[in-house]
């Protein structure tokens, strides 16, 4: 392959393209096309500004260029490369709704979690949060929060400019104790991934940079609480190395109130969770159906958000954080469980739904996600001897599996 000739190509492309074109997502199937490609582009980049627009992920083999049209590229390198449109993606949330705090939220209590508390809370349990960024000044997150990465801008810290990353953080690991507010797994550890801007979009680029970062740095669980109605090769790709590397990735179902939903939640190394509303039904904004491994509180659900405030929010977003921590919690007592094993505990152990008139609860998937059955199945299961051994032990089952 002629990689000078590709670049040049490709630049030509860039120069000709208007300031906010759509980018492409080029992957290569050949790792030492890959590799030869790459290291072109290392030392092009230094000379050539408009290379330096170029994002890599050598996760997948993939390079993220700002070009609207690629058919030059396919023509010329057909059999090579795998080019597709870099889609744009979005969070799970419905509009904010009233100002609203709570000492321990609803949602909180009805996956158990204060039960569990005595068992487990999370510590030392890695969640990377691929969202907006979060509240680094907020009183009830200080305690939780390592200092993750700006996709965006890397040059900042992944500050919050829009509410929905700071909401989710606040679910999953709020210690706010006795004056503030606590979230489902208080003393795990949240790196924010920020890869959604203000108006919380993204292109799916940033989320497969978001996953590489993730799985460079050992995160232990991925919470995704966004969605597209797209299949996206590079996206599962990069879904299918992480689940391979023993990370855990939970994702959002969406909010169309459809059977059906979005990805990444239909792809089936993700745990997939829907959303259920007071009375311990699917809610009626959420998606649903048997790939749905868990439900979890998503109505009115109060939490942490900007400026040191409180918020309700609805949405799969918000049941999706119920469900991440409550795997940490478990994950903090079994740190050797696969993302495989983890799935079937979390259906194993939820609880039925109450179903709505004409509902059946085969075409709802799982059940609704209790942390405290969770945990005792899951010691039950260690003391069984399943899924025993060290984390990296099974780091290396996991691989195996997929």
């Amino acid at each position: 392959m002629d990689y000078y000739g590709f670049w040049q190509m490709l630049l030509e492309e860039i120069s000709a393209a208007p300031k906010n074109a759509q980018r492409r997502i080029v992957t290569f199937h050949d790792p030492r096309m890959y590799a030869g490609a790459l290291s072109q582009w290392k030392s092009l980049k230094t000379k050539t500004p408009g290379l330096r627009q170029v994002q890599v992920s050598t996760l997948i083999r993939a390079f993220f260029v700002p070009v609207s049209g690629a058919e030059r590229l396919m023509d010329r390198y057909a059999g090579s490369l795998c080019i597709e449109e870099d889609h744009r993606i979005q969070v799970h949330s419905l509009s904010a709704d009233k100002s609203s705090s709570a000492a321990i939220p609803w949602g909180v209590k009805a996956i158990h979690a204060p039960q569990a508390w005595s068992r487990s809370t999370g510590v030392h349990v890695k969640i990377g949060v691929i969202d907006t960024g979060v509240d680094f000044r907020h009183p009830d997150l200080k305690h939780t929060l390592a200092s993750g990465v700006n996709l965006l801008n890397r040059g900042m810290m992944p500050l919050d400019d829009n509410g929905h990353g700071t909401h989710i953080a606040g679910t999953l690991a709020a210690a706010g104790g006795t004056r503030g507010m606590m979230g489902v797994a208080p003393r795990a550890l949240l790196y924010p991934v920020k890869a959604f801007d203000h108006s919380g979009s993204a292109y799916v680029s940033d989320i497969v940079l978001g996953i590489d970062w993730c799985v460079q740095n050992k995160i232990d669980i991925i919470n995704m609480s966004f969605g597209m109605k797209t299949r996206s090769k590079a996206l599962h790709d990069v879904v299918i190395k992480a689940y391979r590397a023993g990370i855990a990735i939970i994702a959002s179902s969406g909010n169309d109130g459809k059977r059906g939903g979005d990805y990444p939640a239909r792809y089936p190394e993700t745990i997939a969770v829907g959303a259920l509303d007071r009375r311990q039904r699917v809610a009626a904004f959420s998606n649903r159906g048997p790939y749905i491994d868990a439900y979890g509180p998503g109505e009115g659900i109060p939490s942490c958000w900007l400026r040191e405030g409180y918020k309700e929010m609805s949405g799969t977003s918000m049941a999706t954080s119920h469900v991440t921590g409550a795997a940490a919690l478990l994950l903090a007592l079994r740190p050797g469980l696969t993302p495989r094993e983890l799935k079937q505990l979390l259906r194993r152990t939820a609880t039925p739904v109450r179903l709505r008139k004409g509902q059946r609860r085969a075409a709802l998937g799982g059940g609704a996600a209790d942390a405290l059955r969770l945990l005792r199945a899951g010691a039950r299961a260690r003391r069984a001897g399943s899924g025993s051994g060290s984390g990296a032990v099974a780091k290396t089952a996991a691989a195996s599996q997929a």
